[in-house]
């Protein structure tokens, strides 16, 4: 960490070139002789990376930012604060604290949080943030956070810890064996310092390979955001051998949609089909990772168009967990009947069918765009339809 960085001066100079061509901002220079142009830089485009993520940081002065990467794997300030909503106490320790927002949020609903960084600079910077954001809750520890545990006696009502995926595991199936810390190999140290586990890990983890790796869980928590799913949390208590609940949100600028139910109740509920009704309904994404298909049947009073298609339809319109739509009308899959429809223009999701949404597009000269969408998929009698529908704000 650069102290240089926080000069008033260098800072202006940031702050006025965010919008900068990094690449010619490098061959022109800067006009400072204690820093290079490539610390700079580094500034700039990490902290444009947080005007949306965390845009609380962004409007603060004199915060220091680590590279990119790093602004990257950081949590949102909208899904930070989710988490620390779920769990309190007196202390937490988050074992792998990185550029410190989750351990931010924690400090608000905890007297005590230990951030542990094994990449000191980062600790350091994490540090320094902290006290700019008048926090003065949270002790930064430039070590390992299972070395830290193992070296201190000390319990906690709560570990976080968010592992990261190894390099050399890309392209294989995702474990959390596979992941920095190796959670299911330590668990026995991480019960020794709590009842209470918080983990948080990719959306790519599938949710059955995970229940299988690990014990006592509680609640998975499936968290997306404007309906791109970021992160699985992971709540476990020590002894607990009750149902796992599932819940997912979608958090969203104006609103939020949840759902939850008991993961055991899927497989219990027999799924009911039909034509398409007055109304489509497509599950935001937090629900399609969830898997729980069938229990949306049942809690919304809905049909299934298909059991591989994930798309839901009902007579009258009601409050569901995704987009909801009015069915104007259903087509067979045929080139001849879709060019009548005359549409140039048109929204178009494809659900459990053949053809990719490019060659559809290539196929009906259909651009993207317009008040019409186009549903591609497949019915309960295993036929190729395609619904035309207008979407309900």
């Amino acid at each position: 960490m650069n102290p240089d960085i926080l000069d008033s001066k260098v800072q202006d100079f940031i702050n006025e070139h965010l919008k900068s061509d990094v690449s010619a901002l490098i061959l022109k220079g800067i006009p400072f002789s204690e820093i290079t142009a490539v610390d700079v830089v580094e500034q700039i485009e990490a902290k444009n990376k947080c005007e949306k993520k965390l845009p609380s940081w962004f409007q603060q002065s004199n915060i220091y930012y680590p590279n990119k990467l790093n602004i990257e794997q950081t949590s949102s300030e909208l899904t930070a604060a989710y988490k620390s909503k779920l769990i309190n106490g007196t202390s937490l320790i988050d074992l792998t604290g990185g550029f410190g927002v989750d351990s931010f949020y924690f400090a608000r609903t905890f007297q005590h949080v230990v951030h542990c960084e094994m990449n000191p600079v980062l600790s350091q910077i994490a540090s320094h943030n902290f006290n700019v954001l008048k926090t003065d809750n949270i002790d930064c520890m430039a070590n390992d956070g299972l070395t830290y545990l193992q070296n201190s006696s000390e319990n906690y009502d709560w570990i976080y810890v968010d592992p990261s995926r190894r390099h050399e595991s890309k392209g294989k199936v995702f474990f959390l064996k596979d992941c920095l810390p190796n959670i299911p190999q330590h668990l026995d140290l991480l019960w020794s310092r709590s009842k209470n586990m918080l983990i948080k890990t990719s959306p790519l983890l599938d949710i059955t390979i995970g229940i299988n790796e690990l014990e006592y869980i509680k609640a998975i928590h499936i968290v997306a955001v404007n309906n791109e799913v970021k992160e699985l949390l992971w709540i476990l208590k020590h002894g607990f051998s009750g149902p796992i609940t599932i819940k997912t949100i979608n958090l969203k600028s104006r609103s939020s949609e949840r759902f939850e139910f008991l993961i055991a109740d899927e497989s219990l509920i027999e799924p009911s089909y039909s034509e398409p009704l007055t109304y489509l309904y497509e599950p935001n994404s937090a629900v399609l990772k969830s898997g729980g298909f069938n229990v949306l049947i049942k809690a919304f009073n809905v049909y299934k168009l298909h059991k591989h298609s994930h798309l839901y339809t009902s007579e009258m319109l009601i409050e569901f967990p995704g987009r909801r739509f009015k069915i104007i009308d259903s087509i067979p899959y045929n080139k001849k009947q879709i060019k009548k429809l005359g549409l140039n223009k048109a929204n178009i999701t494809i659900r459990n069918f053949p053809e990719s949404v490019e060659n559809i597009r290539k196929s009906f000269k259909i651009k993207d765009g317009g008040d019409h969408y186009l549903f591609f998929t497949t019915d309960h009698k295993n036929q190729k339809i395609v619904l035309i529908c207008t979407k309900i704000q």
